[in-house]
This record gives C-alpha cells, sequence and structure tokens, in this order.
C-alpha cells in the first residue's frame, strides 16, 4: 500500500509541475496575441491559403513536431526518476 501512496504522490507532483507550466507559458502568449492583432493577421492567412496539398505536410509536421516534445517529456521525468532511486 506504501507504493500506491508514492505513485499518488508523484503523479500529483507532475500534474501540478505540468499545468503551472502551460499556465505559465499559455496565459501570456494569449494575453500578447488577444492585444498584438495577431488574430487578424490569422485571419487573412487562413483566407489567401490556397488549398493545394499543403495541408498533410503541415499536419504531418505537427504531429512530428509534438510527437518530439512528448518524447522530451517523458525522457525528462525518466531520468528525474532514475535519479531519486539512485540516492536511496
Amino acid at each position: 500500500m506504501g507504493h500506491m501512496a508514492d505513485v499518488v504522490k508523484w503523479w500529483s507532483r507532475l500534474t501540478a509541475a505540468l499545468t503551472g507550466a502551460v499556465l505559465a507559458l499559455v496565459v501570456p502568449a494569449h494575453a500578447w496575441a488577444a492585444s498584438n492583432g495577431v488574430a487578424d493577421v490569422a485571419i487573412e492567412a487562413a483566407k489567401r491559403r490556397t488549398r493545394g496539398g499543403r495541408g498533410f505536410g503541415f499536419l504531418f509536421g505537427g504531429a512530428l513536431c509534438c510527437l518530439f516534445v512528448v518524447a522530451a517529456i517523458v525522457l525528462v521525468v525518466v531520468l528525474i526518476s532514475r535519479n531519486r532511486k539512485r540516492r536511496r
């Protein structure tokens, strides 16, 4: 039963850290975008975009970038957890 408590404690700390990181990045970016007229530029870019097959490359690039970010986060968590086990 003690192992489950460790897992819950670790999960709650990870969730709190991720929530803090997301809020620290998303809230200022959203405020900047809302006050800078970036939305108008994005709408104009979407209107001017041609429909010629570039959507798949953009989707693939976005998925690849997301995959790299998730892999980096998993790698950091694994390295941190390994270092914690060695200290004990």
